[in-house]
């Protein structure tokens, strides 16, 4: 098996001193740094750098620089997405982000998970776990996930956790390690009575 093949099968791959990784990684960073020194005018420009940086993006999504991607052919991102600055998507193992999420400024998604022994964290080995987002979901900023996490649909992840282990739908969760708050429900509607909205802002 090639060194990627071991790297898309969740296995111990070289991650540092294989040349199609390495050039795989090297097109990416060129398309971030073409993107991220694109005007916000530009926009045109922009979404073509981004169809390349992100070929499973899907429509209607907002992506603002700077971002930052170890591959980005790794990542899918559902419509009506909406990406803050600065997030960084490690993707070798994949990370997937559902419909219609909010992801707040400074937001890592951390896919690799190297090696415990420091002679063989010296040899470039490093395995890579998939992250998930499901839809509706909202990310504060400055929120870690670590890899192998899925969070579930309609969840809100505090701004500065750190999401350590699965977190599931409806719900808020913050913290570091991150933990479930509590339930979203009805009561957290603006407008409460549909019959007499009322502007509460």
């Amino acid at each position: 098996m090639t060194e990627k093949e071991k790297m898309e099968a969740k296995m111990w791959y070289d991650a540092n001193y294989d040349k199609e990784l390495l050039e795989i990684r090297l097109k990416a960073e060129d398309l971030c740094f073409e993107l991220n020194n694109t005007r916000p005018s530009e926009a045109e420009k922009r979404t073509e750098i981004l169809k390349e940086l992100l070929p499973q993006m899907e429509e209607n999504c907002v992506v603002l620089s700077p971002v930052y991607a170890d591959y980005g052919v790794y990542t899918k991102i559902g419509h009506d997405t909406f990406i803050n600055h600065n997030a960084y998507l490690m993707d070798g193992g994949g990370i997937t982000i559902g419909s219609h999420c909010f992801i707040g400024p400074n937001c890592g998604m951390y896919t690799a998970i190297h090696a415990t022994v420091a002679e063989e964290r010296n040899q470039g080995l490093e395995k890579a776990l998939p992250i998930v987002i499901g839809d509706n979901c909202w990310l504060g900023g400055d929120v870690t996930i670590l890899p192998g996490v899925t969070i579930g649909n309609n969840t809100i992840i505090g701004a500065g956790s750190v999401v350590t282990k699965d977190i599931p739908d409806h719900v808020v969760a913050v913290g570091n390690p991150c933990r479930v708050l509590r339930e979203i429900t009805e009561v957290d509607r603006i407008f409460m009575d549909k019959g007499n909205i009322q502007n509460n802002f």
